[in-house]
């Protein structure tokens, strides 16, 4: 047994020291900066907890030897190197001497993260270990890269998505793919092919969302005999069983989420299954719901009309093509006036109270702006996006399949993977005349994870993979960022300086997509969209000159302060121009995700969002509570962290997302906090006030119960570990 020796300082064992510490950062003294106690915290972690059980070797090389001998690293990306070159790069990561800024972030490493002997007991790797990995990774031999991209990754400037980051380098692992999207067609091989891919893509680690648009409604006919079919329920309570039986070794729950359009005839009982007074035969308990909702939805709730649900399946049969292929908003009349499509009538703003109701009692379902999505589509020619993710971030086309009896495909369609990473903000602006050289590390890394990712278990999703690569770089720590610049959150030059971020770096996005265009030749059907033709870039290339310049002073110093330049309307001119000529990479490029996890590893603000609260309280296992400050919150600047996102209210984080938003040509995972005292009219007003902003898609509500108890960071259920 551990002999427990007693702090003289504190008057606690030093294995619980660090426990102590970090409980101090809780203590409110304007006298004292308390917050630093969690420094301390981390270091004593480190010292205690970590250090005593941290395997050590006498040579880069022994570890190196041990580790694939012993099946922890794969050989493979190890022998693209040389072990002088891994001996540099080991030199390289630690000599930058990073250190965790929080003790939330070490513990979210060591318990999370780090390698550890098969039986548990002994840690085998530190954050410049897995940061190394990472890099030999996502450089494929490239040692030149792999400086680059190690760079970017020990000192936080990016951060690749959970899966990643977790499994890049080892020998036992799941997938680098954080999440897919799947479509379901409306007949039986479909519906069980999605299943069976649901359960593969589950079994290695990846969180999935399918589209259930297409499916006939419950009373439809089968084979022409009338009242057969059962609708989208029974479907989504077989997906349910799907994921909670593949849970990745019991390690955690499969997680899955299911999108239908608004005007599906089973959007009530859709809904319904989330309410906490369900009946039990339809009641869906872990299975997230997203609600594809047109414009014209909007507007007949706006002239208090009723709203026609239609038949998917005699839609099809009248167009040709699936329901989820149809633009509701423009065929809607043509819909409403053909006798051979069955519909039904709701009232349009009794669906957005019983959307309110449902986001009160569970914080469902997603929400994705369909016209708004579609309306930015470069791909339009090829496809609709019909559907989002499990954090409603991804925003692609897909196509469908066809099968035989057997489940063999007759044709195959493109179904869609996520490859996603983030850049920590704060850390990118720092990084002052590199800023476009993170960006381009970054793409880099994002598209190597697309050309090597083994997606061969759902042959629908690997095809739209290759055919398309594409990224989804995201980013953190903007409030962060923010208040320790000493900008307030809810505030123009917030809204200022968002914008211009996203703005520059979209220009390096796009460039270093065409660099590798130059490298691996561009994405299938490239020709076809407005990429080609240079009309996706026309906000950038034909407007007034100072379109895209900061508004505010404040914004000005800033850029001019952390030395970032912001490209010029010449700079996007010739960039259009070579892309026009060379064509680009990736058919998608950007994505701003929740950052559950990875911004607690990085120390810093999650997303976009503002915190909810200076400290926030965790409970983290057999440790109890965990108190995490703010990114480098202090005397100085605490005043900035003061108002916390349910205190602020919607309003601002829409005005943020919808300033990113312009630049960002996927999603952004919006999520609004409310207090416990707003109404579902202050409910609706949020979600027009979104789309009436642009704003791509709603992740969650989340409504405040408790101000005095500890809150929580809803993480993205693909992500969470």
């Amino acid at each position: 047994m551990e002999e427990k020796k007693i702090n003289t300082l504190t008057g606690t064992s030093e294995s619980d020291e660090y426990i102590s510490l970090n409980a101090r950062t809780r203590l409110m003294d304007t006298t004292v900066d308390n917050y630093a106690f969690d420094i301390d915290a981390a270091k004593s972690y480190l010292k205690h907890h970590v250090e005593p059980r941290l395997m050590k070797f006498s040579s880069v090389k022994e570890r190196i030897e041990y580790l694939i001998k012993n099946d922890y690293y794969d050989a493979e990306i190890i022998n693209k190197y040389t072990i002088e070159q891994i001996e540099e790069l080991t030199d390289q990561a630690y000599g930058y001497k990073r250190e965790y800024t929080s003790f939330m972030g070490a513990l979210k490493f060591y318990n999370s993260y780090a390698l550890k002997t098969f039986d548990g007991n002994q840690y085998l790797e530190n954050i410049e270990d897995r940061s190394l990995m990472n890099a030999l990774f996502l450089a494929n031999g490239n040692f030149a890269l792999a400086k680059k991209t190690l760079k970017q990754l020990v000192l936080g400037r990016f951060q690749p998505a959970t899966p990643t980051y977790l499994n890049a380098g080892k020998k036992q692992r799941g997938e680098y793919v954080s999440c897919y999207l799947l479509r379901v067609e409306d007949n039986m091989e479909s519906i069980c092919r999605a299943v069976t891919t649901s359960l593969q893509l589950s079994k290695r680690g990846g969180g999935v969302a399918l589209c259930l648009t297409n499916v006939r409604e419950l009373g439809a006919p089968i084979k022409k005999i009338e009242n057969q079919a059962t609708g989208v329920v029974p479907i989504m309570k077989i997906l349910e069983d799907s994921f909670s039986y593949a849970n990745q070794l019991g390690q955690r729950q499969g997680a899955g989420a299911v999108y239908i359009n608004a005007h599906h005839p089973d959007v009530l009982t859709f809904l319904d299954t989330k309410r906490e007074n369900a009946d039990e035969k339809i009641r869906i308990k872990s299975l997230s719901l997203g609600l594809v909702i047109p414009d014209i939805t909007f507007e007949l709730a706006q002239k208090n009309e009723e709203m026609a649900l239609f038949s998917p399946y005699d839609v099809e049969k009248v167009y040709g093509k699936a329901f989820s292929d149809i633009s509701v908003t423009k065929e809607y009349n043509n819909m409403l006036k053909n006798d051979n499509i069955k519909k039904t009538f709701i009232s349009a703003r009794k669906l957005f109270l019983t959307i309110a109701e449902l986001h009160f009692e569970s914080g469902y379902p997603y929400i994705l702006f369909d016209d708004t999505v579609n309306n930015n589509n470069a791909h339009a020619a090829i496809g609709r996006i019909v559907m989002s993710n499990l954090c409603s971030e991804i925003a692609q086309v897909s196509t469908p399949s066809t099968y035989n009896d057997d489940l063999s495909y007759v044709s195959k369609g493109d179904d869609i993977c996520c490859n996603l990473g983030s850049l920590n903000i704060a850390k990118v602006m720092e990084a002052g005349e590199d800023f476009g050289e993170v960006i381009n590390s970054s793409v880099k890394a994002l598209d190597l994870v697309s050309r090597t990712s083994d997606l061969s278990s759902a042959p629908s999703v690997e095809q739209g993979n290759k055919k398309n690569h594409a990224v989804g770089l995201g980013a953190m720590n903007l409030h962060g960022f923010l208040a320790t610049n000493f900008v307030w959150y809810n505030s123009p030059e917030a809204v200022d300086f968002t914008n211009m971020f996203f703005y520059a770096m979209a220009y390096h996005a796009f460039k270093t997509s065409h660099e590798l265009a130059l490298e691996f030749g561009t994405f299938v059907d490239f020709e076809k969209t407005t990429f080609a033709t240079g009309a996706y870039f026309d906000k950038y290339t034909k407007c007034a000159n100072d379109k895209w310049t900061p508004e505010t002073e404040k914004v000005k110093e800033l850029f001019a302060q952390y030395n970032v330049k912001i490209p010029t309307q010449q700079d996007w001119k010739q960039l259009v121009e070579l892309i026009k000529k060379d064509g680009m990479a990736n058919s998608h490029l950007m994505a701003v995700a929740p950052t559950g996890s990875i911004s607690y590893l990085s120390s810093c603000t999650p997303s976009l969002q503002p915190i909810v609260s200076a400290v926030e309280v965790r409970k983290e296992g057999k440790l109890g509570r965990v108190y995490v400050p703010a990114y480098k919150i202090n005397q100085e600047n605490m005043s900035y962290y003061a108002i916390g996102a349910y205190e602020m209210g919607p309003y601002p984080i829409i005005d943020i997302v919808a300033a990113a938003q312009q630049h960002v040509d996927q999603a952004i995972s919006l999520t609004l906090f409310m207090t416990d005292q707003v109404t579902t009219r202050d409910l609706n007003k949020a979600y027009i006030y979104a789309f009436k902003k642009k704003c791509a898609s709603i992740y969650y509500i989340r409504i405040r119960q408790d101000v005095l108890d500890y809150t929580e960071n809803y993480e993205c259920d693909s992500c969470t570990i």
